[in-house]
């Protein structure tokens, strides 16, 4: 006995150890902010989503009105009692106690609504799966951007530091009389700018916080994005061969599942049904002189048989067998409307890819040679430009131009960000689009 309780104890413990990582987790991140990876944002969103734990609700639900349709042939069996006194002519019969047993023998609708219903299941499940994959693009999608703003906010801390010695410069460049007042404004409207984009990228930040927060039902601020944890996307495109996409299913045999709920409707009347029914009674004379009125009385009493019934005008099973119809072309018209529409998306994304793929080419190019152009202007000012006192030859660069160079390097290194996180949305749309989100959450826990 002692040895059960030890294995119960175990496989209790083992049955819990995911959940207390999680609470584990949750209290770590309700201390001080910590890197999460973008696997355990995914794997907890999933846990998390309420559109998650809707579709396994739709599941549940499903899979119970399969068995309600698979235990009408099962017999069931109801005891009770119907005990009391009548004076005079007894009004009902004298059961002590009684068993009653019916079931379903034949019925061609019953077989049809059965096929509906493990159509309703598989449905249920694919309608599961595209929540669950749907969940882990909105969660990928904010963790890359989250990890994108955590970076340009670095980078734009830098801008304002060198805008803060552009403007100390420009102060004293304008105070000695070397450049004029409008220098100076200038340099502080840059200043100023900066200052609003970095509140800007502060309240995006929040923003994708207060997502992640909602979608993982961590603490607000408690993640900090893992940029190594982050898989390279795939460069897709709609000439590879798509793949059914599971929301698409999931509507396709829902249509399915409607098209035979439909057929078993018309078949109820149009074709008869076999039912079969026991009844046992116990039956007592002390309370209502049974005995007087009816002969052969006996206390045991039992009956058994089919009852067969034959529909010839039964309009109201008809009317719901138009409603089940209407309901079947409803659904499929609603499945060839999901397909069309994820069709043009893929066209749309298609498009908008090769431009995006373009615009982060042209802005990783333009990053490259505000890099250079950096490097010699710093190197301009460390040795001059050579040519000094030379006819014709370049004025020699101010203090000025270094921190410009700098901010303005920091400037093309924010829009090459940018430029890669709408090229990483739209791919991470198209793989969606195109049924390949599988392999990248496979390629994601595999990292």
């Amino acid at each position: 006995m002692r040895k059960a309780n030890v294995r119960f104890r175990q496989k209790s413990l083992g049955f819990m150890a995911p959940a207390l990582a999680t609470m584990t987790l949750a209290c770590t991140c309700a201390l001080a902010p910590a890197q999460v990876s973008l696997t355990t944002v995914v794997e907890m969103a999933q846990q998390n989503s309420s559109a998650v734990k809707l579709a396994n609700a739709d599941l549940q639900k499903a899979q119970a009105a399969l068995g309600q349709t698979e235990d009408a042939y099962i017999p069931n069996f109801v005891i009770g009692s119907q005990i009391g006194y009548s004076h005079g002519f007894p009004t009902g019969q004298p059961s002590v106690g009684s068993a009653s047993m019916q079931s379903l023998v034949l019925s061609f609708s019953q077989r049809q609504y059965t096929k509906a219903a493990r159509a309703g299941v598989e449905a249920a499940n694919l309608n599961l799966k595209d929540a669950k994959e749907q969940v882990a693009l909105d969660a990928s999608t904010a963790y890359i951007e989250m990890d994108t703003v955590n970076n340009e906010l670095g980078a734009v801390s830098e801008q304002e530091k060198n805008a803060a010695r552009l403007v100390a410069i420009e102060e004293q460049r304008t105070e000695a009389g070397i450049d004029p007042l409008s220098s100076l404004l200038q340099t502080k409207l840059t200043a100023a700018q900066l200052k609003l984009s970095r509140l800007h990228l502060e309240t995006r930040f929040a923003t994708l916080a207060k997502q992640l927060a909602t979608l993982t039902g961590l603490p607000v601020g408690s993640i900090v994005p893992d940029h190594a944890s982050i898989p390279d996307i795939p460069a897709v495109s709609a000439d590879e061969a798509p793949q059914p996409l599971l929301g698409i299913q999931s509507a396709n045999v829902l249509a399915r599942s409607k098209l035979l709920e439909a057929k078993g409707a018309d078949l109820a009347w149009r074709r008869p049904s076999i039912g079969f029914g026991a009844v046992y009674n116990y039956d007592s004379n002390e309370l209502n002189s049974y005995s007087k009125y009816y002969n052969n009385f006996t206390p045991n009493n039992i009956s058994f048989g089919l009852q067969i019934s034959v529909p010839f005008f039964d309009f109201a099973v008809r009317a719901k067998a138009k409603v089940s119809a209407a309901e079947a072309l409803r659904a499929k018209v609603e499945a060839e409307q999901a397909q069309q529409q994820n069709d043009i998306q893929i066209s749309q994304l298609t498009a908008s890819l090769r431009e995006l793929d373009a615009q982060a080419e042209v802005a990783s190019l333009k990053q490259q040679i505000a890099t250079e152009q950096l490097k010699s202007v710093v190197a301009q000012l460390e040795v001059g430009n050579g040519a000094t006192g030379t006819p014709g030859a370049p004025p020699q660069l101010s203090p000025t131009a270094e921190q410009q160079a700098r901010i303005d390097e920091r400037q093309k290194y924010l829009d090459a960000l940018d430029a890669g996180l709408d090229l990483s949305k739209a791919r991470l749309d198209l793989l969606r689009a195109l049924g390949h989100m599988q392999d990248w959450l496979n390629e994601l826990h595999a990292k």
